[in-house]
């Protein structure tokens, strides 16, 4: 650092002023940088404590500190009289995590379980490895720490069938009282409670490319929608994050970290869980065995229940360790059987397909307040709050109906829009993909910008399934993913493409000279360009999972020879475990998974009360 003392070997030396200015800048910078993920900002570590005097009992303990956990646990924890455990197999997150920018620089960190598919060779071969990659958040917050934060709460019709099926009390009308009970600001710096923070404010640079799609899809048919009030509408809008002044505002901070100084709420961090332990008969859980920091092994008892709340990939993974799953894949493994369950099964996930449009880069007015330079960008954020680092991903979203027979969306479009200028942070988005196809991108940001159209398949029909590699805690599941099995979902996905060359052939986009863009590929090259055929095979290599993973731990009535968990949220044949994350779903929404993850944290915190007669401990939303 430089001081008054010090002097760098500049041709000309400073007396001490312009030292002193510059070791200032410095020291502001780097307090900043460390404001970015500060200590308070996330829970005290009750890991020490835990190894020096051990763990008695907990009323409840929380398997997760990801989107529904630290829901549950918040909420739970209001409770003076409940002493509540929370494990997390994470740390904080790291300062990436925060910038809204950067979150795809936290993939394959060791902030992230980085998870694959079993190969599959009509999609994802694009990519590193040409396997599908499933990235899920290891820190406090969980997914909610990496992912785009949007929040749209999903069509009616998705929690309608829901109820259909057979599920009491999870149609819309019933879901609806607690997506507004989610947003509505309790508690006092005093009492302090949790809600979730969303932030609708765009940039220029946002709203800017916003003003074109907007125009482009009307254009088509697509009407430009406000705030929704009764889920998810055809049409194009901008959607709310879960964001505040430039930084992401998860679960684990808004609700978890805020409360975290009750003395009835402990939280471990680095927390691997590897083991729930039932007795009478596998009726009842009656503790939970970890390991510390990848040394100590812990247990702890839990005297009303264990939730789980491990996300879509982990919980069912912690369910078939514990010996409740399909009798003959626990039997393979030598797994001794507590309960036989379709654990696993009904593995859905969005599947999406990027494709770009090129834009002349003399076609967009550029802010004359905006950082374009990385070193520029880095200053206004750390001093300002501002600038591109600032940036919300995908906020403007399209959702429509390719057949235009019906108000139900069938795809869902995020756009974005990257500077020639910001190729270094462009190629950040692109480093899980191949080198060629890396190559063939980037060489278009020399003269031109890019539109990133992310086209997501919002109702795959295609389902896949889990399973254990091994009896090993520490070993990655198999995940059988089984995009596009279903003839149905390409021929969708390709639905949605031709609506982007008619969005290509539109005034708005004509009038910016703006294209589709071509990105070389032999085997795709050797098709009819635009065809049906080239398309499929641009969806092979551009291809890949939506990273909203659900259903392997499905909710249903008891007929239903998949369902693991009852209405209530209980595991089948089990008094006092309960499964609260996006696993519980009986299939993928139409729209992105944060907030129904958030909705399902606040209703199995009320179905606990309730079960535990602490009625009066919780406001019912009206």
């Amino acid at each position: 650092m430089a001081s008054a003392s010090f002097q760098l070997p500049c041709a000309s030396q400073s007396i001490g002023t312009v030292n002193s200015l510059v070791s200032t800048l410095v020291q502001t910078l780097l307090t900043a940088q460390c404001a970015i993920s500060a200590e308070p900002n996330w829970p005290k570590d009750y890991g020490d404590t835990a190894v020096k005097e051990g763990l008695g009992k907990y009323d409840f303990i929380v398997v997760g500190a990801g989107t529904a956990g630290s829901v549950v646990a918040s909420r739970l924890s209001e409770n003076p009289k409940w002493k509540v455990l929370v494990l997390e197999a994470g740390d904080d997150p790291p300062q990436e995590s925060e910038i809204p920018s950067l979150t795809s620089t936290v993939q394959q960190s060791p902030y992230t379980f980085s998870y694959y598919s079993e190969p599959l060779p009509h999609i994802c071969q694009g990519l590193a490895h040409r396997l599908c990659y499933h990235p899920r958040g290891k820190a406090i917050g969980g997914s909610g720490a990496i992912n785009g934060m949007m929040y749209v709460e999903g069509h009616r019709k998705d929690f309608d069938d829901w109820l259909a099926a057979g599920n009491t009390k999870w149609g819309w009308a019933d879901v609806k009282r607690y997506y507004e009970k989610a947003v509505r600001p309790v508690g006092n710096a005093t009492h302090p409670k949790g809600y979730v923070v969303l932030n609708e404010n765009y940039s220029d640079e946002k709203l800017a490319i916003g003003n074109v799609i907007f125009n482009a899809t009307a254009e088509l048919g697509l009407p430009r929608l406000g705030k929704l009030e009764n889920g998810i509408e055809i049409g194009t809008m901008y959607l709310p994050v879960t964001a505040r002044v430039g930084r992401r505002m998860s679960t684990g901070k808004v609700h978890l970290a805020k409360v975290s100084g009750r003395p009835n709420l402990h939280v471990i961090k680095n927390a691997q869980v590897r083991k729930i332990h039932f007795e009478r008969g596998g009726k009842v859980a009656t503790k939970v065995t970890f390991v510390l920091r990848g040394v100590h092994e812990l247990s702890a008892e839990v005297r009303k229940e264990v939730v789980l709340s491990a996300g879509a990939i982990d919980s069912p993974k912690l369910l078939l360790l514990s010996g409740v799953g399909p009798h003959k894949h626990l039997k393979e493994l030598r797994i001794p059987v507590v309960h036989n369950l379709a654990v696993g099964a009904n593995l859905c996930d969005h599947v999406i397909t990027t494709i770009f449009f090129r834009l002349p880069n003399n076609t967009l007015v550029e802010p004359t307040h905006l950082s374009l330079r990385p070193t520029d960008a880095i200053y206004d954020y750390l001093i300002h709050n501002r600038g591109n680092l600032s940036g919300i991903p995908s906020g403007l979203t399209s959702f429509l109906n390719t057949k235009g027979d019906s108000t139900v969306p069938d795809i869902e479009f995020h756009y974005n829009l990257y500077r020639s200028e910001n190729r270094q942070l462009f190629q950040g988005h692109l480093a899980r993909r191949d080198e060629k196809i890396i190559a063939g991108i980037s060489q278009h940001f020399k003269d031109s910008h890019l539109i990133n159209f992310m086209l997501i398949l919002a109702k795959p029909r295609s389902v896949g399934k889990l399973r254990l590699r091994s009896a090993n805690y520490l070993d990655t599941p198999r995940m059988y993913s089984n995009y596009l099995d279903d003839p149905e979902d390409i021929a969708t996905m390709i639905r949605g493409i031709r609506f982007l060359e008619r969005l290509e052939r539109t005034k708005t986009m004509r009038a910016l000279n703006a294209t589709l863009l071509h990105i070389p590929c032999d085997e795709c090259d050797s098709y009819k360009y635009l065809s049906d055929a080239y398309w499929r095979c641009y969806i092979k290599y551009m291809g890949e999972g939506g990273f909203h993973h659900v259903g392997t731990v499905k909710m249903g009535p008891k007929r239903d020879r998949d369902a693991c968990v009852n209405p209530r949220l209980l595991l089948y044949g089990v008094q006092n475990l309960r499964v609260a994350d996006a696993s519980i779903m009986p299939d993928v929404p139409r729209a992105n998974t944060n907030a129904p993850a958030i909705m399902i944290g606040e209703r199995a915190a009320v179905f606990i009360k309730e079960d535990w007669n602490e009625c009066t401990q919780l406001v019912e939303p009206k």
